[in-house]
C-alpha cells in the first residue's frame, strides 16, 4: 500500500483541505477521496527515500496515543467512523495519520473494524487484532482498546529499561576505546620519539603499543571498512530466519542478561494470555497469540508445543510444566486458575510477579555493570601506565 499526499475541496462546502491517504495507486487514491465527498485537485505519491520513510514510520508512542484517543471517543458513544475522523484530524504523526485515514476509508466502505485494522500488520500485531475483534463482537471495544493501550505502555516502559541497562556498558566501552585510541595516537608516539632520540631500545610492552599505534595510523581506513562490513553483515544476518533464531538463543543464554530476558518473555506471555482470556478469547487461541507476542522464536516454539498438547486435551498447566525457558510460576498459577475457574486472574498475578522481578533485575544489572566497567578501564589504564609512563621513569632514572 502506497501513501499519497493530496489537495482537495469538500463537495458540500468548497473548503480546501490537504492530507495523506493510503491506496494501491494514484487513481485509487482519487476514487477514495471522491467516496469521502472530496473533489481531488492534486494527488502525489510520497517520496520513498530514507527521510520520507522515517517521517511515515509509526512508533509505539504514535500507536498508544491513537489507541487512547480512539478508546475515549468510542467510550463517549461516538460512531466508529466519526471517532476515526476526529482522531485523524488531531494526529500530527504522518505515518499514523495515513493509517487512520485508510482504516476509516475501509470502515466507510462497509468493512468490519477487524478487517480494516488487519490491512496494517506492520502497525497492529496479532494481540492488537485479537483484542479488536473480541471487543467488536462483545460490544466492549472501548475497554479492549484501553487494555491494549495499557499493555503497550507497559511493554514500552519495560523495553526502555532493558535498553537503558544494556546501553550503559556500550557507551562505557566506546569511551574506553576512544581513550585507548587517543593514547595510542598522541602519547605513544612521543614516548617512541624520546627513546629514538636517546638511541635507547623500547621495552617490549611499549614496542607492542607502538605496533598497535602504527597499525591504527597507517591502516585506519581498513579498520573502518572491516568494522562497517561486519556491522552491515551482522545486521543483514539477524534479519534472516537463521539469524533471528541465533539472536533469540543468544538472548536466552547470554551471561548476566539471560535471566532478565526469561523474565521478560514469561511475563509478556502471561500478561497477554491474561488480557486475551479476559476478553473471551479461547485458551488455545490465547496461547498461540501470547506465544507469538513473546517476540522470541525459541520461546514461541516451546509455547507452540504446549499449544499442541492443549489442542490434544491436556490442561495448560500440564502442557507448560517442565518446558525449556518457561519459568515454574506460569504453569503453577495456570493450575490454580484451572481449579478455581479464574485462569486469566491467576496468569495476571504471575505476570505481575515477573514484571516486578524484571524491574529489580534491571536495577541489579545496572549496579553490577558499573564495577565491571571500572575494572576494564583500570586494566587498560594499567597497560598504558606500564607501556608509557614506566619507560619514561626508567629513562629518567638512567639519565640521572
Amino acid at each position: 500500500m502506497k501513501r499519497f499526499t493530496y489537495k482537495a475541496k469538500e463537495q458540500s462546502t468548497g473548503k480546501s483541505i490537504k492530507g495523506t491517504i493510503q491506496a494501491e495507486n494514484e487513481r485509487t487514491a482519487g476514487k477514495l477521496l471522491l467516496d469521502r465527498g472530496y473533489i481531488p485537485e492534486s494527488v502525489k505519491e510520497e517520496g520513498t527515500g530514507f527521510f520520507s520513510k522515517a517521517q511515515t514510520k509509526v512508533t509505539a508512542n504514535d500507536r498508544i496515543t491513537f489507541t487512547r484517543q480512539f478508546a475515549t471517543l468510542i467510550g463517549a458513544g461516538l460512531p466508529v467512523a466519526q471517532s476515526l475522523r476526529t482522531v485523524a484530524e488531531q494526529t500530527e504523526a504522518k505515518g499514523m495519520k495515513a493509517v487512520i485515514e485508510q482504516i476509516n476509508a475501509d470502515i466507510e466502505a462497509g468493512r468490519s473494524l477487524g478487517e480494516a485494522f488487519g490491512k496494517h500488520p506492520d502497525v497492529f500485531n496479532n494481540v492488537y487484532m485479537s483484542l479488536i475483534k473480541a471487543g467488536e463482537v462483545s460490544g466492549t471495544l472501548d475497554s479492549s482498546l484501553r487494555r491494549i493501550a495499557e499493555q503497550e505502555e507497559k511493554n514500552d516502559k519495560i523495553m526502555k529499561k532493558i535498553r537503558g541497562a544494556m546501553m550503559y556498558p556500550l557507551i562505557s566501552l566506546i569511551v574506553i576505546i576512544l581513550v585507548f585510541v587517543y593514547m595510542m595516537v598522541e602519547v605513544v608516539p612521543e614516548v617512541e620519539n624520546l627513546y629514538v632520540s636517546m638511541d635507547e631500545t623500547l621495552p617490549m610492552l611499549t614496542q607492542i603499543l607502538v605496533g598497535i599505534k602504527d597499525f591504527i595510523m597507517n591502516f585506519w581506513y581498513i579498520v573502518l571498512i572491516i568494522l562497517a562490513v561486519v556491522i552491515v553483515s551482522l545486521k543483514q544476518f539477524f534479519k534472516t530466519t537463521p539469524g533471528i533464531r541465533t539472536s533469540a538463543n543468544i538472548k536466552l543464554n547470554i551471561p548476566m542478561f539471560n535471566d532478565l530476558f526469561k523474565l521478560l518473555y514469561n511475563g509478556r506471555f502471561a500478561r497477554i494470555a491474561q488480557i486475551l482470556l479476559s476478553t473471551g478469547v479461547s485458551v488455545l487461541d490465547s496461547v498461540h497469540i501470547a506465544g507469538e507476542a513473546t517476540d522470541n522464536v525459541v520461546v514461541q516454539d516451546v509455547i507452540e508445543e504446549a499449544a499442541t498438547m492443549v489442542q490434544a486435551g491436556k490442561p495448560l498447566s500440564v502442557a507448560l510444566k517442565d518446558k525449556d525457558y518457561i519459568l515454574p510460576l506460569v504453569p503453577n498459577m495456570a493450575a490454580i486458575g484451572e481449579e478455581s475457574g479464574k485462569m486469566d486472574e491467576m496468569l495476571g498475578k504471575a505476570a505481575q510477579v515477573y514484571e516486578d522481578e524484571l524491574d529489580e533485575k534491571v536495577n541489579a544489572i545496572s549496579t553490577m555493570i558499573e564495577p565491571l566497567m571500572l575494572l576494564m578501564l583500570g586494566g587498560i589504564a594499567a597497560i598504558l601506565v606500564a607501556g608509557v609512563l614506566l619507560p619514561i621513569y626508567s629513562l629518567v632514572g638512567q639519565i640521572g
